[in-house]
């Protein structure tokens, strides 16, 4: 299937599949693109995709970005959830260690570019693994941010080059905490200490009262997103 074929076919799903739940968006992309990979990052809607994947195709390659700056809670769930489902996460690294780019670019680089340090330990080994694949399916969400508002359940990752997946985009937080619950799915013991959203363990800090979600990412900057979805 070429270009355009993909970008026709898209369209018309895009439309179709608005409407559809998460686990007939997924059987649908991984009977259309066999060739499909879900990136994890072991959030809330991550875990929650997990699962699904798990009940509808649990064959399907599951990746996590190791940036090395994880939580130990992060690095502890991903530990739960594999031997739970008996899954195998392929781990992607950055082809520079954090000793590395502590030599090439001083230390800390996070606090002195933290969109370089992004690009080096997620953004680049994202574009090497998609590089292997036709689609892909994330755990993002409409009202996460503003960034994101617009996206759709199915479209075309002109950055990456591949066909996206976005099975939850509709849903609310209270949707993926009522499927957690439901379901009794493992999650990451941070989310219950005000960490709604979770990244690097220098770039993420606890979310006060009153405050956005994303408040906690990146906070004193105003950098909002960390390049892997535009």
């Amino acid at each position: 299937m070429n270009l355009l074929e993909k970008e026709d076919l898209i369209k018309v799903k895009a439309e179709e599949l608005e409407t559809a739940t998460p686990e007939e968006i997924i059987r649908w992309a991984v009977e259309t693109f066999p060739n499909i990979t879900f990136a994890c990052s072991f959030g809330a809607e991550d875990v929650v995709l997990v699962d699904m994947l798990h009940r509808v195709s649990p064959s399907t390659d599951v990746f996590y970005l190791d940036t090395d700056y994880h939580f130990k809670e992060t690095y502890e769930t991903r530990d739960l959830m594999a031997d739970k489902y008996g899954l195998e996460f392929v781990r992607v690294s950055p082809q520079l260690t954090t000793q590395e780019q502590a030599l090439q670019y001083g230390d800390a680089l996070w606090t002195v570019d933290p969109n370089q340090c992004c690009g080096i330990r997620k953004v680049e080994p994202l574009t090497r693994i998609l590089s292997q694949y036709e689609a892909w399916i994330t755990g993002i969400r409409r009202d996460q941010a503003p960034t994101r508002a617009n996206a759709k359940k199915v479209e075309y990752d002109y950055k990456f080059g591949l066909v996206k997946f976005n099975p939850i985009a509709d849903w609310t937080t209270e949707d993926v905490w009522n499927y957690i619950r439901e379901n009794d799915v493992i999650y990451n013991p941070l989310h219950d200490r005000n960490y709604p959203s979770i990244g690097c363990e220098q770039c993420t800090r606890q979310v006060m009262p009153g405050e956005d979600p994303r408040a906690g990412r990146w906070s004193g900057s105003e950098k909002t997103e960390c390049g892997l979805h535009k």
